[in-house]
C-alpha cells in the first residue's frame, strides 16, 4: 500500500493568510438563507480558478467534485465534505475591522469559518488529486439556519452520480479552545419538532367567567401537563425537552378572549421518543380541551432529525484528527447537544461523522456565544480544520 506521506497541517498553515482573508470577507458580507448570491459567486470563482467542476444546487447551494486519479482499477469511493454558508438576521456589535457591513445580518454561527475551511480543503486536495483513490464532493449548503438546505440538496441528487459513501462535517465551538477537537459517538444533535397549538373557547367579561370557556385557563393546564411527557414518559437516561416559547391571547385585563395560541418546540434524541412526544402532545392537549369544553388546532412541524455519528466514520475522523492535533487534544464529549443541525439529513442517508472544531481563545475573550452579536472565532483554528478534513478524506479514500 502506497503511503504518500502528505503533511496536511503544514500545507494548511502555508495558506493561513488566504484562509483568514476568505473568512473575513465572508464575515463582512453575510447573506441569509437562499439569498447567498454573492457568497456563491465568490465560491464559484475560486472553484473556476482551481479547475474544479461544480453544479448549482438548491438555488444558492453548490456541489463541486474533485476526481481522484489513483484508483488503479479499483472501484472508486466518494466522500462528501459539507459546509453551511448562510448567516443570521442579527446585528454585529463587535466593532472590529472585519465586522459585518450589512445592517442586521451577521455570521454569528461560524458558517463563514466552515466554508473557509472547505475552500482550503478544496485547494489542497485538488493539488493532490493524482494521489486520491476516489472522489471528493465539496458540499456548500444554503439555508442551514432556516429550512435546512441539506434536504433540498439531497432531493436534487447530490449524494448520487457518483454515489457518496460517507460524509464529514464540522462546526466551530466557542466552548472549546482552539487547537482542540470535540467528538462524540452516536447521537450528536437532537431532533426538532416546532409546534403551534390554538385553544379555542368562548370569550366574555372577566367578571363573569361562568359564562365563558376560558382559553387562558385551559392553556395553563395544557402547558403544565405537557411537561409530564418528559418527566414521566421518556426515560431519564434519554434527554428530551418540551418548551413553550410563546403565548398569545387576550386584549385587556377584564376580557376573557376566545382564543389563545401557544408555540413551542420538542427536542428528542431518539426516533421512538420523537414519535412518542408528538403523539402524546396531541393526546394530552385534545384531552384537556375536551374535558374543559374547548376545542383545539394542533400543528406539529417535521424539522431536523437527530444527527447520528456512524461508529466507523467517527473512529476514522478521530484517528485523522489525532495526526493533526495529537490525541491529548481530542475531547470525548459526554453529552449530545440539544441544538439542531441540518447535517443530520446527511447522517440519515449515509455513514457520517460530525465534530466540534475548537475556536475559542479565552485569554483574548473570544468565547462569546454563537447566535450572539459578539460572536467571533480564533482564526488559528482555520488551518487545523482544513488539515483535519483533508486527512480524514484522504484516509477514507486511500486506506479505509
Amino acid at each position: 500500500m502506497t503511503d504518500y506521506n502528505i503533511n496536511f497541517l503544514e500545507e494548511a498553515e502555508n495558506i493561513k493568510e488566504q484562509l483568514i482573508a476568505w473568512r473575513r470577507d465572508f464575515h463582512q458580507n453575510p447573506e441569509l438563507g437562499f439569498e447567498e448570491y454573492r457568497t456563491s459567486k465568490v465560491i464559484k470563482e475560486f472553484l473556476d480558478s482551481e479547475g474544479i467542476s461544480y453544479l448549482s444546487v438548491a438555488n444558492t447551494g453548490i456541489c463541486a467534485i474533485i476526481k481522484g486519479a489513483a484508483s488503479n482499477g479499483v472501484k472508486k469511493k466518494t466522500i462528501g465534505i459539507r459546509a453551511d454558508i448562510d448567516a443570521l438576521p442579527l446585528k454585529d456589535n463587535k466593532g472590529c475591522s472585519y465586522a459585518s457591513k450589512v445592517e442586521g445580518k451577521m455570521h454569528a454561527c461560524g458558517h463563514d469559518a466552515h466554508m473557509t475551511v472547505l475552500l482550503g480543503v478544496a485547494k489542497i486536495l485538488n493539488k493532490h488529486k493524482d494521489k486520491l483513490k476516489g472522489n471528493v464532493k465539496l458540499i456548500f449548503e444554503p439555508a442551514e439556519e432556516t429550512v435546512g438546505g441539506a434536504r433540498f440538496m439531497i432531493k436534487e441528487g447530490i449524494l448520487e452520480n457518483p454515489r457518496v459513501d460517507g460524509v464529514i462535517g464540522l462546526h466551530v465551538s466557542e466552548a472549546i479552545e482552539a487547537g482542540k477537537v470535540g467528538i462524540k459517538q452516536g447521537v450528536f444533535n437532537a431532533a426538532s419538532n416546532p409546534f403551534t397549538i390554538k385553544i379555542k373557547g368562548k370569550g366574555g367579561h372577566g367578571a363573569h367567567p361562568e359564562d365563558t370557556i376560558d382559553p387562558v385557563f385551559i392553556s395553563s393546564q395544557v402547558i403544565m401537563a405537557l411537561q409530564s411527557i418528559v418527566s414521566r414518559e421518556i426515560p431519564p437516561q434519554s434527554p428530551a425537552v418540551v418548551t413553550i416559547g410563546s403565548i398569545h391571547g387576550g386584549t385587556a385585563q377584564n376580557i376573557i378572549p376566545e382564543e389563545v395560541e401557544l408555540k413551542g418546540i420538542i427536542r428528542t434524541m431518539k426516533t421512538e421518543h420523537r414519535e412518542l412526544a408528538k403523539k402524546r402532545l396531541v393526546e394530552i392537549t385534545e384531552g384537556i380541551c375536551k374535558t374543559m369544553k374547548a376545542s383545539c388546532e394542533i400543528n406539529i412541524e417535521e424539522s431536523y432529525p437527530c444527527l447520528y455519528n456512524d461508529d466507523n466514520m467517527i473512529k476514522l475522523l478521530k484517528e485523522g484528527a489525532e495526526k493533526i492535533v495529537g490525541s491529548e487534544n481530542i475531547l470525548e464529549l459526554e453529552y449530545p447537544s440539544m441544538g439542531v443541525e441540518s447535517f443530520a439529513y446527511f447522517s440519515m442517508e449515509r455513514p457520517s461523522a460530525f465534530y466540534f472544531l475548537g475556536s475559542a481563545n479565552f485569554i483574548k475573550g473570544i468565547d462569546k456565544p454563537a447566535h450572539g452579536s459578539l460572536f467571533d472565532i480564533e482564526e488559528d483554528c482555520l488551518p487545523l480544520g482544513v488539515a483535519i478534513q483533508c486527512q480524514t478524506a484522504f484516509d477514507f479514500l486511500n486506506y479505509r
